[in-house]
């Protein structure tokens, strides 16, 4: 089977789209990436969303006022993004792969979103060559907004939450150091802060910030669901106030890393 098609498969049958609009642990993720988003949008940003899924954020972006460019690699996720459309929005989607924007010219776009990609390209050159090109079709002075997930988190919930340590070392899918190491069945990879910044080396940019996107949103997430809304407001209160705390960006299951091209 081609990488790609391990892909398509999962996101043929999963709820994308309930994971970020209706399942709290994911409403945190979006809003957070919103949050750092909407400071740096004006009513004349040009904006692409490289892996755009069902449309979360280019859709609602879209019906915003934004002019929106969504590319997006698994047909089944790209037919739902269009159906949201009624032919009002300033948007343009593209079936793509993130390794290949050729469609896309040069120094075009104020804002580039890379948030979701990075989570399913397992070798150091994809990962490269998928910033490379966000990093490209974004304008001198631009941001960039990318994507992880995060080492630390699956081991603590997924390794050793969910006991499955003893059938993963038989697999020979952890390192000596705790490193998880998949494959495109595997569907996901993770990383730690280091593999992020050596990434941004190999590309003209500087950060901004590096943002936990989740924080421990998903490790309380059976409690984030039965919280009343005045709970929940106030966990979103104390995730905002701890998202940028560097000592904690590791054990979140999505990293934000927010970069500015040179």
């Amino acid at each position: 089977m081609r990488n790609d098609d391990y892909l398509i498969n999962y996101y043929n049958e999963y709820d994308e789209e309930g994971r970020l609009e209706t399942r709290r642990y994911g409403k945190v993720e979006y809003l957070t990436t919103r949050r750092y988003l909407d400071r740096l949008l004006n009513k004349d940003c040009k904006i692409a969303e490289i892996g755009a899924g069902t449309g979360r954020y280019s859709v609602t972006l879209a019906k915003e006022g934004y002019d929106v460019t969504a590319v997006e690699l698994v047909q089944h996720n790209l037919d739902i993004l269009n159906s949201k459309l009624d032919g009002s929005e300033n948007i343009k989607t593209h079936l793509g792969n993130a390794l290949d924007l050729n469609m896309l010219e040069d120094d075009t776009y104020d804002v580039t979103l890379l948030l979701g990609p990075m989570y399913h390209l397992y070798t150091e050159e994809d990962k490269v060559t998928a910033l490379k090109e966000a990093v490209r079709i974004t304008k001198p002075g631009g941001h960039i907004f990318v994507a992880y997930c995060m080492n630390e988190a699956t081991v603590i919930q997924y390794v050793f939450g969910c006991n499955t340590l003893k059938s993963l070392m038989e697999m020979n899918m952890l390192t000596d150091d705790w490193r998880c190491i998949s494959e495109p069945k595997d569907l996901f990879e993770m990383v730690r802060t280091e593999d992020i910044e050596r990434l941004n080396s190999y590309v003209p940019v500087e950060r901004v910030k590096l943002v936990a996107a989740d924080g421990a949103s998903r490790y309380i997430r059976e409690s984030l669901e039965e919280f009343d809304d005045e709970t929940f407001e106030k966990w979103l209160s104390y995730h905002f106030s701890t998202c940028e705390r560097q000592d904690l960006i590791g054990a979140t299951n999505h990293s934000l890393d927010i970069l500015r091209k040179k």
